[in-house]
């Protein structure tokens, strides 16, 4: 059963597995960069995750992302991290548009990626949570492909600025690394109410795949996951959020290349693993009705 609070965790996380980076032709872009971690295990099929990096819309790398992918793959994923276009040389909708793309290539390719019939995840951390938000809306707008769920840590959705979480580190309109960031992304003032560019504003959520939401007491993000995750229940969605103890120094300490070093990387690589086996269960469950029916 997963709980709301983790207030424990595991001794050691696993050793993240290797990974291999190479260019993928998406759609009728340039290709991009992406790295894969993981391989499918044994004769069954392997969740399969798309992931974004952090970065607030500006900045980031594979390399950035690594401890998140990792954790990712270490709890029995098969992992793409894309390297996405940046802002302000890419403002919105560049990088939702070629996460989407990713996405319907991954989908194309799982069989040989984690396996026939490998259940489809999006995940992505602070800028690249809201990607993996957006792209879960997109597919549910153009009839897929389907997501088995989404996984968002300290997702940037809020471009207003305004909660306590964000209030109490002192971020401001100006000199503020999220406020710059959402400035390069939406150049435009109209798009900051879009669903695709700010998902924390979206009306319609109905639909929307089963979601695990990750923040820390001491996240600047922390409201506006917060906010998201009970918007999400009060749709009637599964949506399970993680609030971890602090000190965790979210957001930078998971673009930190020594991020294992932490306390905090256990846990949520058991909150994937949990996740994970949570979705299969359901998946199992829906697929015995069915046959009985």
């Amino acid at each position: 059963m997963m709980t709301s609070q983790q207030r424990s965790s595991p001794a050691t996380p696993k050793a993240p597995p290797p990974c291999v980076e190479k260019q993928i032709a998406i759609g009728q872009r340039e290709p991009l960069a992406a790295r894969f971690y993981g391989c499918r295990q044994g004769g069954q099929a392997s969740p399969l995750v798309l992931h974004f990096h952090a970065g607030a819309f500006v900045g980031g790398s594979l390399e950035g992302g690594a401890c998140i992918a990792g954790l990712l793959a270490a709890s029995g994923a098969v992992v793409v991290s894309l390297d996405y276009p940046l802002a302000p040389a890419h403002p919105f909708p560049h990088a939702v548009e070629a996460a989407y793309d990713a996405l319907l290539w991954i989908s194309k390719a799982r069989h040989r990626l984690a396996g026939h019939d490998a259940p489809v995840f999006v995940a992505g951390e602070e800028a690249g949570g809201n990607l993996a938000a957006a792209v879960a809306l997109l597919a549910r707008d153009r009839h897929g492909p389907p997501l088995a769920g989404q996984i968002l840590l300290s997702p940037m959705l809020d471009p207003c600025l305004a909660t306590a979480s964000l209030r109490d580190v002192h971020a401001g309109p100006v000199g503020c690394t999220w406020a710059d960031g959402w400035h390069s992304y939406l150049p435009r003032l109209e798009d900051a109410s879009h669903p695709y560019a700010a998902p924390g504003a979206a009306f319609r959520l109905a639909d929307l795949p089963p979601t695990l939401l990750v923040t820390a007491e001491d996240d600047p993000l922390r409201d506006e996951t917060q906010a998201y995750a009970e918007r999400l229940r009060a749709a009637g969605l599964f949506a399970h959020e993680a609030v971890l103890p602090g000190p965790t120094g979210w957001p930078r300490s998971y673009l930190a290349a020594g991020c294992g070093q932490a306390g905090w990387p256990a846990v949520v690589q058991k909150l994937f693993g949990d996740f994970f086996s949570c979705m299969a269960a359901a998946r199992s469950v829906q697929s015995s009705l069915q046959s009985a029916t």
